[in-house]
């Protein structure tokens, strides 16, 4: 009787406990209970399948790395900017992919947010084709984003309405019935490996080693820690002002799961963690050619610096600029100890590496210079939120220090990737793809125009050749830009050329026409000033868009 009595005890205990904690920390209560049903071991040992023992007889496929960083500005590569605290964090390996082989000046995300950007990357089509409009993010988080702030002018809005058409976190990816390009290379005998972040799925069907991967090791949401934020080697910032951040901090692991097995912690800083395995991934396949999808999470918020990092930029003050400048310098040490790790194999020269970013920096970082000279952040269509690094590198194939002025688009990886590989693309749906290849090797290829697209809800954009027309719902407006003369956006056209306006229109009306319903809703909209920073005071005047997430 007394057991039964401190049973139920303990039951009225735990049930309190809850109560209080989904009343005042419902997150905290969520990330417990993610805990419980999906608890992480201690640090495991990682064995990547070996291939043969020695290389094949004769001329093999070239192997193809695919590198996509995280909410990467622009600006934070001395490549294509000044990089971050003007030069102060100078990324020399990351350039020398450019130095080496051929830097698009215009290089698109398939989105303003990044799983419908990788979304693109892995299909070749634009993810509203197939329903992948929105990003991915469970329902607490799009209620944390949507708690009213005091002294905003633009207050973010939620959709309570809409929350039982939404499918679980774990279902929100790409729909089996699509064909990624990891599935297309492993039909050509290529062997398939995925490192780092993924957030295109949780549920078995939609995995990464159920959409084409071979082996897969990483995180599956779209965000997570670098170490653990007591542990004495990081150096952390936190952004209290920001909703995105504080639930980072709470739900966020600094784990990995290799293969759908148990999530691990990994004993080391997350972006040198990725480095290692990538390489020993590589290793395992030196004698086989393989397609490796790297993607590292850095520089994503949370802000953890490795602290050996940390210390070398002395010379920034900042605090929080000098530890993303620290997260900077170890994405970029990674990608040289990759290039390193080809060239002491003897795979360099028969190795495509492609490096992109899923999106613009972020405008919740605080940092306003990441995306310079463009305006626009993250969850915005203005070129700071969709223009990345696109750079290209091919030993031997790829004449160095090329600049290509023609757009490059995330959705280009598919038919540059499938080109290599001797791949047809599908030809059973619409594809939206271009084959780069002809425009970096030396064989003649046009410069030409495109007609992009990108939409998220109601705000939708059409760039056709160097026009590029954005319009919301949310304010109701307008903005087209001339590219050619004015690439910053900074003078609004739209009143000038009304019948310009009505032509593109069209085009996005047009295209409209082509997209299903997205899978899911977006729960919240919030508001993003295109010229400040979040932790910016808000004025009357300052330009915003509404951002579906």
């Amino acid at each position: 009787m007394t057991k039964a009595r401190f049973a139920a005890g303990g039951v009225i205990v735990l049930l309190a406990a809850a109560f209080v904690a989904w009343k005042f920390f419902p997150i905290q209560l969520v990330a417990m209970l993610d805990r419980i049903r999906n608890p992480i071991a201690e640090t495991q040992e990682v064995v990547w399948q070996k291939g043969p023992a020695t290389p094949p007889a004769g001329q093999r496929p070239p192997n193809i790395i695919l590198i996509v960083a995280d909410d990467l500005g622009i600006n934070d590569l001395t490549a294509t900017g000044t990089g971050v605290a003007n030069g102060l964090v100078p990324t020399p390996n990351i350039d020398a992919l450019a130095h080496e082989g051929a830097q698009f000046d215009t290089g698109y995300a398939g989105s303003a947010t990044c799983s419908p950007s990788r979304a693109a990357l892995m299909t070749g089509r634009y993810p509203a084709r197939f329903g992948f409009e929105y990003t991915a993010v469970p329902k607490s988080f799009a209620r944390n984003l949507a708690a009213p702030v005091p002294g905003r002018l633009h207050q973010p809005i939620y959709h309570p309405e809409r929350e039982a058409e939404m499918p679980t976190l774990e279902d929100m990816g790409v729909p089996e019935d699509q064909v990624t390009i990891a599935e297309l290379l492993k039909g050509q005998g290529y062997r398939t490996l995925h490192v780092g972040k993924w957030h295109l799925g949780e549920s078995p069907k939609m995995r990464p080693e159920t959409q084409g991967f071979d082996e897969s090791l990483g995180i599956m949401f779209g965000a997570g820690k670098f170490l653990s934020e007591d542990n004495p080697d990081v150096v952390n910032a936190k952004l209290d002002y920001d909703p995105i951040d504080r639930f980072l901090w709470i739900f966020g692991t600094d784990a990995v799961q290799k293969n759908g097995g148990q999530r691990f912690h990994v004993g080391e800083y997350m972006t040198d963690y990725y480095t290692h395995q990538a390489i020993a991934a590589i290793d395992a396949n030196r004698n086989r050619p393989f397609f490796l999808y790297l993607a590292y999470n850095a520089p994503h918020t949370p802000l953890q610096a490795k602290r050996a990092d940390y210390e070398a930029l002395s010379a920034i003050k900042d605090h929080k600029t000098r530890v993303y400048g620290a997260m900077i310098r170890a994405l970029d040490r990674g990608v040289g100890e990759v290039v390193a790790a080809l060239k002491k194999k003897g795979l360099d020269d028969n190795t495509l590496i492609i490096f992109t970013s899923d999106n613009g920096g972020a405008w919740y970082l605080g940092l306003p210079g990441v995306n310079e000279p463009y305006r626009g952040w993250k969850a915005t269509f203005f070129e700071g939120g969709i223009r990345v690094p696109f750079l290209m590198r091919w030993p031997g194939q790829i004449a160095p220090g090329q600049r290509v002025a023609m757009p490059a688009h995330h959705l280009d990886f598919f038919g540059t990737a499938a080109a290599l590989a001797g791949a047809d693309v599908p030809t059973d749906r619409k594809m939206d793809t271009v084959n780069l290849l002809p425009f970096v090797t030396g064989t003649p290829a046009a410069q030409r125009e495109r007609t992009l697209f990108w939409r998220s809800g109601d705000y939708k954009v059409v760039r056709q050749g160097q026009w590029k027309l954005q319009v919301a719902g949310k304010p109701r407006k307008a903005w087209l830009f001339d590219l050619a003369t004015d690439p910053t956006e900074k003078v609004n056209l739209a009143d000038r050329n009304p019948e310009r306006v009505k032509a593109m229109k069209a085009l996005l009306a047009a295209h409209d026409r082509e997209m299903p319903k997205p899978i899911w809703p977006a729960l919240v909209e919030d508001a993003i000033r295109i010229d400040v920073p979040l932790d910016a005071p808000w004025k009357p005047d300052q330009e915003y868009v509404y951002w579906a997430n």
